[in-house]
């Protein structure tokens, strides 16, 4: 049990320093992603974390799989390089137990894995659909932030306010730039020029329909084409403009949004291939490990790196050929009984290969030098 705890512990403790690593590389490209889109007036600023916080699951699901099969190569590859490998194989410490002994972790990895993959994840990105649909029924005034030009998500309209009151509701030192189209059938989408609209303040008006109106006061309106001197300014003391009006949308249509249990039973490809690929992902949890006990095996002389891009690739392999069988199956091009199955025997085979080779070439290579010692002694 000594040998079990410290070998379970150098795992585990590689494993959440890797997969924290990962995390906060993934997590930092994706809040860069979405701050971009709240700096653009497409999200609410004080969303992002809480968007944030339910994508977690998602991708804590395909980083500790990962965070294990790297946990394993490094942890086993210092005590090789360490030699304390070979003391404990010396103690009768075989192939057999060392794997037996890494399934624990395994284990512990594959259950939460599986909670992730088949509870909270799917809960985690129907309430980032739900934030999303509700960010899109908002209007230029929620995401509109004072001193900053900001587009609509359209890109037809560039509103910009030097202060916002608390209520958002009152502006002042208003200025909108907003392109103009042709209202013809023939040249529809057509560029006419663009309209400019400059206020000393404004104010958000909503009618007794849900029409939502911009009133400006003390200020000027230019239309004209850039370039060309056929410019027409006008002068106005109240100006209303309408503001388009959000579309709520309730439906949450993702596929990895749809609670497991109604996946079970269905006979729609798509569904099949959704739920093939949450159970895969406990399953990738012990054939990783099948690999990496092993792929970690080096020579001391050879350094603990040696193997570790090989092992990366062989994984990035697997994976690339889990998510190809996956998009087959969602087209029906591969049977529903076969389905990503034949991804995971295909490596557990592999797995095997190399477990079942590592004993085999340490005799060959033990019976090599016994019989160079005994050749050079003749």
């Amino acid at each position: 049990m000594i040998v079990f705890r410290y070998l379970s512990r150098e795992v585990l403790l590689t494993l959440s320093a890797v997969s924290a690593v990962l995390l906060v590389i993934i997590m930092s490209g994706r809040f860069i992603k979405y701050l971009a889109q709240a700096a653009q007036g497409l999200l609410d600023p004080s969303v992002l974390f809480m968007i944030m916080g339910f994508r977690l699951p998602g991708f804590l699901q395909l980083i500790l799989p990962l965070g294990l099969f790297l946990g394993i190569l490094l942890a086993y590859g210092r005590l090789y390089l360490d030699s304390e490998m070979t003391v404990l194989s010396a103690t009768g410490m075989s192939n057999k137990r060392l794997l037996t002994y890494t399934m624990a972790p395994a284990a512990l990895v594959a259950l939460l894995t599986g909670w992730l993959s088949l509870g909270l994840a799917p809960q985690g990105v129907t309430e980032v659909t739900r934030i999303l649909n509700q960010q899109d029924a908002l209007t230029e005034f929620d995401t509109l932030v004072p001193g900053r030009f900001q587009a609509m998500k359209d890109g037809s309209r560039v509103t910009y306010t030097e202060s916002l009151s608390a209520d958002r509701a009152q502006l002042s030192g208003v200025f909108i730039s907003e392109k103009r189209f042709s209202r013809d059938q023939a040249e529809k989408n057509k560029e006419r020029g663009i309209t400019v609209l400059v206020a000393e303040k404004g104010r958000q008006v909503i009618q007794a329909d849900g029409s939502r109106y911009l009133i400006l006061e003390n200020g000027y309106r230019y239309d004209g084409n850039p370039g060309q001197a056929d410019y027409r300014a006008i002068q106005y003391e109240t100006y209303g403009v309408l503001l388009p009006k959000p579309s709520v949308s309730n439906e949450i249509s993702e596929r990895e949004a749809i609670p497991t249990r109604e996946l079970l039973g269905s006979d729609n490809p798509r569904y099949q291939a959704e739920l093939q690929w949450r159970l895969s992902i406990p399953l990738l949890v012990f054939v990783v490990a099948l690999l990496a006990v092993p792929l970690s095996r080096v020579n001391p002389r050879q350094g603990r790196f040696l193997k570790l891009l090989p092992a990366i690739l062989l994984y990035m392999a697997y994976l690339a050929l889990l998510i190809g069988a996956r998009g087959q199956l969602d087209k029906g091009k591969i049977p529903q009984d076969l389905g990503l199955w034949w991804v995971h025997g295909l490596f557990l085979l592999i797995g095997l290969g190399l477990f079942c080779w590592t004993p085999l070439q340490l005799k060959l290579a033990s019976r090599r030098a016994v019989k160079e010692m005994a050749h050079g002694q003749a």
